[in-house]
């Protein structure tokens, strides 16, 4: 599931971005609040977390415009605003939940994980793509009826891919969701796993999945 996090302080994104991943979501960040409505828009989200106090343009407004543009992804505000005026004014203009700093990541965690799962617009657990099965809850991949002994990285990296089959993903985004840390431009990391993936979901099997568009990255298809 991807989670589109809008925060201005430094430390705090760092490390709510690392949480989430690790806890095997998809992570996207903006530091501002047009950077951050531009996202919303340009891409489908699960849950939005915003900050209330952002640069350029502020979480109210940002919000109003999203709802306003029919997106009905649950919002959970994250702010240091505590009064009860700010709380029923996030609620009116179409928040879901309200955390106010300081809080514990793990109530944070549990928060974001309620409202996915309220959420009409969750994705579901359960992908196919041909004859491969890939269930995120249980962390278990299947191909033809046969288990798929995968390592927690080379998982992460093909739900990532069946996230957005058919499409291709650079090795930049793969880096990035796959990886809480930077990597050289020519770095050979993301070429190695994928090798390793392959040799799980697709030597083994006639129909092969997961494709090298060169020079670009790869993508999760039939064909």
């Amino acid at each position: 599931m991807a989670i589109l996090l809008i925060e201005d302080e430094p430390k705090t994104i760092t490390f709510l971005a690392k949480g989430l991943r690790e806890a095997g979501f998809e992570v996207e960040t903006a530091t501002d609040g047009e950077a951050g409505s531009d996202l919303a828009r340009s891409r489908q989200f699960d849950l939005l977390i915003l900050d209330v106090m952002l640069p350029k343009r502020d979480g109210w407004s940002l919000l109003e415009e999203v709802r306003d543009a029919g997106i009905r992804t649950p919002v959970l505000f994250l702010t240091a605003r505590d009064s009860v005026r700010d709380r029923v004014k996030g609620l009116e203009l179409g928040a879901d939940d309200y955390l106010v700093k300081p809080f514990a990541f793990s109530e944070l965690l549990a928060r974001a994980r309620c409202l996915l799962r309220r959420s009409p617009m969750a994705r579901q657990d359960q992908m196919r793509i041909a004859d491969l099965e890939i269930d995120t809850q249980r962390n278990k991949a299947v191909r033809s009826g046969v288990a798929l002994n995968l390592t927690p990285k080379e998982f992460l990296l093909l739900a990532h891919l069946a996230r957005s089959a058919g499409e291709v993903v650079s090795r930049s985004k793969i880096v990035e969701h796959v990886w809480d840390i930077q990597f050289e431009p020519d770095t050979n990391v993301v070429d190695v796993v994928v090798r390793r993936l392959r040799a799980k979901v697709d030597d083994p099997f006639e129909i092969k999945l997961v494709h090298t568009i060169r020079g670009v990255g790869y993508a999760l298809k039939t064909g």
